[in-house]
């Protein structure tokens, strides 16, 4: 007789391990920038010496972690995929090297872009990450014109999208979707839902039934899910992108979470209720993740020993970015487009 508790439910200790090892590696990520980014980096050994600092504005993901996980566990190293302005975890849940992601935020020449793009453009195509991108709902667009090539060229890669909730309002999220529907792309549209569209809520600005909604008014099914409770997220994104893979056109997640820091590093959020805060903070999907796999008989040893291992190598990703060297200043006129000698204007 079949069980009839979701793919969730039955989730393996070890895949569900997994997906906490990578959440950590996420979290761990996101402290040690954020204490950079304040310039305070006494607590990183080598890094203080040094007086490294991160350059340009930070937008953390604490929180938002099962999302990135979650999603990124179901796909190939040769999928695609786009980002946010919000994008550590996504790059660092796609198989981007934190050593180099740290090296971008200092402005390191070790960085995945040279020290030349920061945090809010990170990008690895080694890893499929084609980048995290600093103007709100441009990544939509971008992943619907890779999905789009895919089919021309006859691939079966697939494209992964992440967005915030406040993208929804903006119009290329109506002009990706649609064109991803109408030419059947292959791929998974990712609402991340952290209730917050930079300073103000989401919900006092947008209106109907929000993202899922207007998913399906363009004709893209949608399915949303608990975006703090990692193994609903793992097992609705397996279902999404079996679905995709097969042929079935775009399909959308909308995954609620919470961000529990402010919109930038340096962001109090004092606009948030105290007591929302606190309700948020009790969902915390790492600490969940955790007492799930306690009671699924992993042993406390094993779970301090895999925190351990994701803040030693977050905290020597951070030494080498602090000692690597500066780019060469004859570097910036590389990677910047020519436009010609300006005969055209």
């Amino acid at each position: 007789m079949e069980s009839d508790s979701s793919p969730a439910d039955r989730i393996a200790p070890e895949r569900l391990a997994a997906l906490y090892r990578t959440m950590l590696r996420i979290r761990a990520f996101e402290n040690a920038a954020e204490v950079a980014s304040r310039g305070g980096v006494a607590a990183f050994g080598a890094a203080a010496a040094a007086g490294a600092l991160v350059r340009g504005p930070l937008h953390l993901s604490t929180g938002q972690e099962a999302v990135p996980a979650g999603v990124c566990a179901n796909l190939a190293r040769s999928d695609y995929l786009t980002s946010t302005h919000r994008g550590h975890g996504h790059a660092i849940a796609k198989g981007a090297e934190p050593r180099a992601m740290m090296c971008e935020l200092f402005g390191k020449s070790g960085g995945t872009n040279g020290g030349k793009g920061g945090s809010m453009h990170i990008a690895d195509f080694s890893a499929g990450m084609l980048g995290a991108n600093g103007v709100v709902a441009a990544g939509i667009p971008i992943a619907a014109g890779a999905a789009h090539a895919i089919r021309i060229r006859g691939g079966d890669a697939v494209v992964a999208c992440f967005f915030g909730d406040g993208a929804v309002n903006r119009g290329p999220f109506l002009e990706g979707l649609n064109w991803a529907r109408v030419f059947d792309l292959p791929v998974l549209f990712v609402c991340e839902d952290n209730r917050y569209s930079a300073t103000t809520a989401t919900e006092s600005m947008t209106g109907g039934e929000g993202a899922a909604a207007r998913a399906r008014a363009i004709g893209v099914p949608a399915q949303q899910v608990d975006g703090n409770d990692v193994a609903a997220v793992d097992a609705a994104a397996a279902r999404l992108l079996a679905l995709v893979r097969e042929g079935g056109g775009p399909q959308f997640l909308h995954a609620l979470t919470y961000r529990f820091k402010g919109h930038v590093s340096v962001d109090p959020a004092t606009y948030r209720d105290a007591a929302e805060v606190e309700r948020a903070l009790a969902q915390d999907p790492i600490e969940r993740a955790g007492q799930r796999l306690a009671a699924l008989g992993v042993d406390a040893d094993r779970l301090r020993a895999l925190r351990e291992e994701a803040e030693a190598e977050i905290a020597r990703a951070l030494a080498a970015a602090a000692a690597s060297p500066a780019p060469p200043a004859h570097a910036a006129y590389r990677d910047v487009q020519d436009c010609g000698a300006g005969q055209w204007r």
